[in-house]
């Protein structure tokens, strides 16, 4: 396995080797027009696509029973933290840990609704966000992306792809609900990110590399009109000034502020979802790694500075402070991949498409921040949450699974990730690890430790990916 420090081929640093932002201890401060290009593309998919962001209120709302405002609230805090991984040199479009998002609620819902169920939430965070800071402190994160069985690391990632779209296409998924507009805007997104023939369209033609750098713009702005036509939304009642968020009523009720800090024997009992949780966010550090090797690969031009180590620190920091000031059910993940391949595939462009992955993932949170805070922007896009919410699971699980099958070293790996993908989807995180990794060891025994020929592929699975060529 490749360690964190090198890519066989690619132009992945250490961050000794970066040339971006300034150095003081794991982190690179990074900020805009000083030390990276802003990215008017990115940030103006940004702009639309706070319509994710929006999309954890309602799990906010159903699950503890928070008022709108409040929940808004809560959304604009982990955006603001969400700035914090560029602005430290984490080169990544952070996001939720979202095939962990049913765990959760499960794992919430065996409390009693109210202050019970308010300080399970508040406990499991805290313990998420101490767990991780304590994994990057140490440097251990960066041993534990060594020393995983590539099986393993596969049916993760795999798993929580088919996690993601599982969660769309359940009896009580969203597909359900605007099946016309999901089809209709899957079908456009697909096609304009991954399909070789609009690859080669954008090079012979102005308007197609227009659209090109757009990423999922254009189709979040088809969606707003065909939902209503389709009958599946209301028309936008589109309303002028800044979003109110109600910092006061989360604070009194749902915060260690109002309800105080939880009993010890909730954050004892946290650690079983903790643990599982982890694991699904491991597969998010894993997929953060292999889509900047691509990246890496198509432009040597620019070294990429990417530290699973540092990423630990500042997704760790992010959830032990929302557990303190506003718990999120989304949790604060490493990774948006939905929306990170999205910049992936246009920094692969060249130097004139983006400057650089830390100016592209900036410059797209920036876009998000502004977003929230324009009330015209999220009363036009708050008809079409539930599709929105849809692209970024669909586009996630397209590019988990490709990733996940890619990390196997032959044929053998793939089928015991593929059972532990299944596992993982049906039971849980930690049944997964479990199985994935005895699965492991009676079938590989000793040579477990030692590299393995690669019976699949015939060069490391990220230095070549036919699909996206």
């Amino acid at each position: 396995m490749i360690g964190p420090g090198h890519v066989k081929g690619h132009a992945l640093t250490s961050s000794k080797q970066s040339t971006i932002g300034w150095a003081f201890g794991p982190f690179r401060l990074c900020l805009p027009f000083i030390h990276y290009r802003f990215e008017w593309p990115d940030y103006c998919q940004g702009l639309a696509l706070c319509a994710v962001d929006l999309a954890a209120i309602p799990l906010m709302t159903d699950l503890l029973g928070m008022p709108f405002a409040a929940a808004l609230a809560v959304v604009i805090m982990n955006g603001l933290l969400y700035l914090t991984h560029h602005l430290l040199g984490d080169p990544v479009v952070p996001g939720w840990i979202t095939p962990a998002i049913p765990l959760l609620i499960a794992y919430c819902e065996s409390y009693a609704p109210g202050t019970e169920r308010v300080h399970a939430l508040i406990a499991f965070q805290f313990m998420l966000g101490a767990v991780s800071i304590g994994l990057g402190a140490t440097g251990l994160a960066r041993h534990v992306v060594r020393a995983v069985p590539s099986a393993l690391k596969a049916g993760v990632v795999m798993g929580a792809g088919l996690a993601a779209v599982n969660t769309v296409f359940a009896d009580d998924g969203r597909f359900w609900t605007y099946p016309v507009t999901i089809s209709i805007a899957v079908g456009l997104a697909f096609a304009l990110i991954f399909s070789r023939g609009f690859n080669a369209l954008k090079t012979r033609y102005a308007g197609a590399a227009f659209v090109g750098k757009l990423g999922i713009f254009p189709i979040i702005g088809l969606a707003i009109v065909v939902a209503p036509l389709a009958g599946e939304a209301p028309w936008p009642d589109v309303r002028f000034g800044f979003s109110a968020p109600d910092f006061a009523t989360l604070w009194s009720g749902y915060t260690v502020f109002g309800v105080g800090l939880p009993p010890v024997g909730f954050f004892i009992a946290a650690l079983p979802t903790v643990v599982a949780t982890y694991l699904v966010v491991f597969g998010d550090v894993l997929q953060s790694r292999a889509l900047l090797d691509e990246a890496a690969a198509a432009r040597p031009d620019r070294p990429i500075d990417y530290s699973p180590d540092r990423a630990h620190l500042i997704f760790g920091a992010r959830n032990a402070t929302m557990s303190i000031a506003g718990p999120d059910v989304a949790m604060c993940g490493p990774l948006w991949s939905a929306m990170h391949v999205v910049i992936v595939e246009r920094y692969k462009e060249g130097r004139a498409a983006m400057g650089s992955m830390i100016g592209g993932a900036g410059s797209f949170r920036w876009g998000t921040n502004t977003g929230l805070l324009l009330l015209p922007i999220v009363s036009l896009i708050q008809p079409i949450l539930g599709v929105a919410l849809a692209l970024t699971l669909l586009i996630q699980g397209y590019v988990s699974v490709r990733v996940g099958i890619m990390e196997a070293r032959n044929r053998t790996d793939l089928g015991i990730a593929g059972v532990t993908a299944a596992i993982l989807v049906t039971q849980g995180a930690a049944w997964a690890i479990g199985v994935g990794l005895v699965l492991s060891i009676l079938i590989h025994g000793k040579a477990l430790a030692r590299p393995m020929p690669d019976e699949l592929f015939d060069s490391h699975p990220h230095a070549s990916d036919e699909d996206d060529a």
